[in-house]
């Protein structure tokens, strides 16, 4: 990394002004992510929000994305979803319709339409997911606390409220684009970034917390006024060396890749020979990057939520049916997944590790197309040593690909299980961020490392030639 051409880049203007502008639009965001939705009882339904992620990893995990803007129940309250399941639609779409994987070879305006068709996507996507959440927390608020959050409310007032939520969405995507074209690096992720980084302090402040047993709650402010015993600061000091290995492990994975020599034939035209040189192809160790993990979580979510909605049936069986979905896809920690059974507790990450390894290789099959590449290489006259252009090539990297997809799923089915490990040992169900959160925080961090080393040789190019 060249640190000292990005420091002679920060005296350029233009260098100047994209900085403040992506921090600019970071506090914004963080701002706008304390701005309530308008729902009644909004101090017991952040208490029911909190009771709610405890249960449901899913709604956790998107409310790290969203910077804690889901538990405060913030217009910000969907994050980017809505952004991320467009994207993903479009990728595999892309994949289904040669007409659009067309589109998206055709250089630059091919991918400013595909983009373009992800926004309008994401519009009724954050649309039918305001409604759907609504719902969820007017059906917990009435299970738990036995009030009806949208009692006596009036058309204009639920227009207001999914357009809140709805327009919360929207301006998030829109200042992602904005940091993207304004700024340095990707908006989309550093806004993810943002939020997860914000969530920090208060997942310490509960592991403390819960370490010393304490009964008034950590914040910011009390945070260094507290005493902490030493067994605390021991553990604390523990966790710290974890989380710095865990952190290191997660930098070698994310820049693992296989490297693999590509040879070009000698062309001759006229007097003058091209190509007999050589280049590399890097394939990466993880390939599908933390969806694979967002799939997983989505999945997994699903029969717990079908088994809260029918264990209350009249029917003895659909009951029964219910009641043990409950059980055995609730999160480990939880009383009710030991309750009957202690083999019901290692069903959930069982279950989640078989999914995350399941889509680690269905999610690479769809981004990297081996037969794509090998044909690719035989129109340009490339070749891999020792390796037939054409089929035999195909081969060749479908196998390196799959070599690799094996140790790379196993790791990252690893990663997502290390917060219920660490939750296991310290007794507490509220830790969110974990391996995959140290992955997005990684791959972000590098990427917009790389565009910003990128930027400060462009704009330093003047000074040295």
């Amino acid at each position: 990394m060249g640190w000292k051409t990005i420091f002679r880049s920060l005296k350029n203007k233009d260098m100047q002004k994209r900085m403040v502008i992506v921090l600019l639009l970071i506090v914004v965001f963080r701002m706008i992510s304390h701005i309530p939705v308008p729902l009644a009882e909004p101090t017991q339904l952040k208490q029911l929000i909190n009771n709610l992620f405890s249960s449901q990893q899913l709604l956790g995990f998107f409310d790290l994305l969203s910077g804690g803007a889901l538990s405060s129940l913030s217009i910000m309250l969907m994050g980017l979803g809505p952004y991320i399941n467009a994207s993903i639609i479009m990728q595999l779409l892309t994949k289904a319709f040669p007409k659009l994987e067309e589109l998206q070879q055709d250089g630059e305006s091919g991918r400013r339409k595909i983009n373009q068709w992800t926004r309008i996507i994401s519009i009724p996507l954050a649309l039918i997911q305001s409604v759907g959440l609504i719902f969820l927390i007017r059906q917990q608020a009435s299970g738990q606390l036995g009030i009806d959050i949208t009692a006596n409310t009036s058309i204009f007032q639920w227009a207001l409220m999914i357009a809140a939520l709805t327009g919360g969405s929207v301006l998030l995507m829109w200042l992602g684009e904005l940091i993207t074209e304004q700024g340095i690096g990707n908006g989309i992720s550093l806004l993810i970034f943002a939020g997860i980084v914000s969530a920090l302090p208060k997942t310490a402040a509960t592991l403390v917390n819960t370490i010393e047993g304490s009964k008034e709650q950590l914040n910011v402010f009390n945070w260094f006024t507290l005493p902490v015993s030493g067994k605390g600061l021991a553990v604390v000091g523990g966790i710290l060396l974890a989380t710095l290995f865990v952190t290191y492990l997660v930098v070698k994975l994310n820049e693992a890749q296989r490297i693999i020599k590509v040879s070009y034939a000698k062309r001759v035209r006229g007097n003058k020979a091209y190509g007999g040189v050589g280049t590399i192809l890097p394939i990466k160790l993880i390939t599908a990057g933390v969806i694979p993990i967002i799939f997983a979580v989505a999945f997994l979510s699903v029969p717990q939520f079908v088994g809260q909605l029918i264990q209350n049936n009249q029917t003895p069986w659909i009951a029964d049916l219910g009641r043990n979905l409950t059980i055995w896809f609730a999160q480990p920690g939880q009383q009710q997944a030991v309750a009957n059974n202690p083999v019901n507790t290692y069903i959930y990450p069982v279950v989640y590790f078989l999914l995350v390894f399941i889509f680690t290789y269905f999610y690479t099959g769809v981004v990297f197309n081996a037969k794509e590449i090998a044909e690719n290489l035989q129109k340009q006259g490339g070749f891999i040593e020792k390796i037939r252009p054409g089929e035999q090539t195909e081969k060749y990297l479908s196998k390196t690909v799959n070599r690799l997809n094996l140790f790379g799923a196993t790791s990252l089915g690893m990663l997502a299980l290390l917060p219920l490990i660490v939750e296991r040992l310290l007794g507490t169900s509220s830790l969110t961020i974990g391996g995959t959160g140290l992955l997005i925080v990684v791959s972000v961090a590098l990427e917009t490392l790389r565009q910003l080393e990128s930027r400060a040789l462009m704009v330093t190019y003047d000074q040295d030639y």
